[in-house]
């Protein structure tokens, strides 16, 4: 991400110059900006907030505890704090300047759209505010690239989608395509199978030894002479009996 080097957040000066009836308040609210001058943030927090346990609705004590909250980085709890301001507060310089820090809090918290907002709600407030007007245009520089980073970022999740989508398709096909060579296999070993069923079962119908032509033209003769040798013992019986009757006549 594109980052400006000499950007300048200019937050709005620490109120501690404004009349403050409530002694304890007021001596509060000092503390607090000495501590905030050393950067002893939590201290200085600690000092706003009781400088606001003696008067709630001191405009001093909320916008310099939201100073504070944001010197450490609690940017939320920085953000509710101006916002209250926000929402309460009509002079117009008082609300540009908290518009201001609103920007700020946004800025830091990576929210460029909100913080442009902000920076346009304090120059409205305050046309003459040179840190909005600064801050803004580096604000619309951010949320510009924020916008690009973002539009890259979801063409290149659309192609890994797409890519990813190919690659299901593909690896569908080459499952279909194994599923296909499984079949076609399966196929060819039950055809396999069946062929020698039926070779099997044709041996089996076949006699065990097959006779050539010449025993078998062999074995006719031989049929042939025994009927021969058969007829003629029989005319030889006969002649024989006639034989045998004539001569008791």
């Amino acid at each position: 991400m594109m980052k400006f080097k000499y950007i300048l957040f200019i937050s709005a000066l620490l109120f501690g110059t404004f009349k403050i009836n409530a002694q304890d308040e007021r001596r509060f609210i000092r503390s607090g900006n000495s501590h905030f001058t050393d950067s002893a943030y939590l201290e200085s927090e600690i000092e706003y907030r009781k400088a606001l346990d003696k008067t709630g609705n001191s405009f001093e004590g909320q916008f310099n505890l939201g100073d504070a909250l944001y010197k450490q980085e609690k940017f939320n709890d920085a953000l509710d704090q101006f916002q209250i301001l926000a929402g309460t507060e009509t002079d117009p310089q008082r609300l540009s300047q908290v518009y201001h820090n609103i920007g700020n809090s946004y800025f830091a918290m990576q929210k460029f759209q909100e913080s442009v907002e902000a920076y346009k709600n304090a120059l409205r407030n305050n046309p003459d505010d040179n840190g909005s007007r600064y801050n803004l245009i580096a604000a619309q520089k951010m949320l510009q690239q924020q916008q690009q980073d973002q539009q890259n970022q979801d063409q290149n999740k659309d192609q890994d989608q797409q890519e990813q989508q190919n690659k299901d398709q593909q690896q569908q096909q080459q499952d279909q395509q194994q599923d296909q060579n499984k079949d076609q296999q399966q196929q060819q070993q039950d055809q396999q199978e069946q062929d020698q069923q039926k070779n099997q079962q044709n041996q089996q119908q076949r006699p065990e030894e097959q006779m050539s032509k010449e025993d078998a033209q062999r074995l006719l003769n031989a049929i042939q002479q025994d009927e021969n040798e058969l007829q003629k013992k029989l005319r030889k019986a006969k002649a024989a009996q006639q034989t045998k009757t004539e001569k008791n006549w």
